[in-house]
């Protein structure tokens, strides 16, 4: 086989996979992937796991019982909004790990939703809860339009060459190539274009998860399309909301679709039922519904109105509280 032959392998195979690279992200930017999102995830768990060994054996993971209950609690509020925006994390083994480094103002998230987050930022910039929900819906977004196999498919291009070709193999040398990619892919710097998305997607969920009278509230609208993804939706957020209530809706056949979620707790002690409120909202589209404490669906007419009786959610919350 001549020279001319093995470079000319080289060029289409090259060229093949530049063009299987190309993807789009959730808010339609095209996206070089030369490492699918799911080997980023396997990746980066090895990468995450690895970097908070360290920082345990270096005595850096931070133990303040106060930060950690506030970020648990943000983080969730954050969580519960990505796993009913974008369905398929709600496998995703979600975990925050508290850096003790009071001069680094910083936070990441790598792909699956392993997290971290530096004291720096909470301390010295005093963080209120809504500002450190902004911090993760951020850091969350990154991960979820695949930021990190985007900045794990440069490292690979620029510093490990041609190894690229083997990203999707199986050999040693081919995963510690993953590994090393993951783990620069968390102190490159995201393109211009990623930090604008991520800011952009960032804020929504953010925005999506609001604190009622010391109640979680989520109210947000979703597109599927039949009524068990809905449901499907709602038994996830019920399972990462931790405690709190949320309410999902859509538009199935030009007919509104609403699914009420309520956690155990505040219908024990905050008298919380998902068909009080969920029969309030549904008003609001001309429907009608009901269900169990912990769960109850309706439908409305009026599809145009969805988005505004999603709205009055929070208000809803604080009526049935005061009464």
């Amino acid at each position: 086989m001549s020279i001319v032959t093995v470079r000319r392998g080289l060029t289409i195979g090259l060229l093949a996979l530049l063009a299987s690279a190309c993807a789009t992200s959730p808010t339609g930017r095209s996206q070089f992937l030369l490492v699918p999102p799911v080997v980023a995830i396997e990746a980066s768990e090895a990468a995450y796991v690895d970097t908070v060994a360290q920082l345990r054996d270096e005595r850096q993971l931070l133990n303040d019982p106060q930060l950690a209950a506030r970020v648990r609690v943000t983080a969730g509020r954050v969580v519960a909004a990505a796993v009913t925006q974008y369905p398929h994390t709600a496998d995703w083994d979600w975990s925050v790990a508290l850096i003790d480094d009071p001069d680094t103002v910083n936070a990441w998230c790598m792909a699956g939703g392993r997290m971290a987050i530096y004291s720096g930022i909470v301390y010295k910039l005093g963080l209120t809860d809504d500002e450190l929900a902004n911090v993760f819906g951020h850091e969350v977004s990154h991960a979820i339009a695949n930021h990190t196999a985007e900045r794990m498919s440069m490292a690979l291009v620029t510093e490990l060459g041609l190894l690229a070709f083997a990203a999707k193999n199986e050999d040693p040398e081919t995963r510690l190539a993953m590994e090393m990619a993951a783990t620069l892919a968390v102190n490159l710097p995201n393109s211009r274009a990623g930090e604008t998305e991520a800011d952009r997607m960032g804020i929504e969920l953010a925005a999506q998860a609001r604190e009622m009278g010391e109640v979680r509230v989520l109210a947000t609208r979703v597109e599927v399309e039949e009524a068990g993804a809905l449901r499907t939706l709602a038994d996830n957020l019920r399972e990462h909301l931790g405690s709190g209530l949320g309410v999902v809706g859509t538009v199935l056949n030009g007919k509104v679709s609403l699914i009420a979620v309520v956690t155990p707790d505040l219908i024990e002690t905050r008298g919380l039922k998902a068909g009080d409120i969920v029969k309030r909202v549904a008003r609001l589209v001309g429907g009608s519904g009901g269900g169990k404490p912990h769960l109850a669906q309706a439908g409305g007419k009026d599809a145009e109105k969805l988005d505004q009786a999603l709205a009055a959610v929070p208000g809803i919350v604080k009526e049935l509280l005061a009464e």
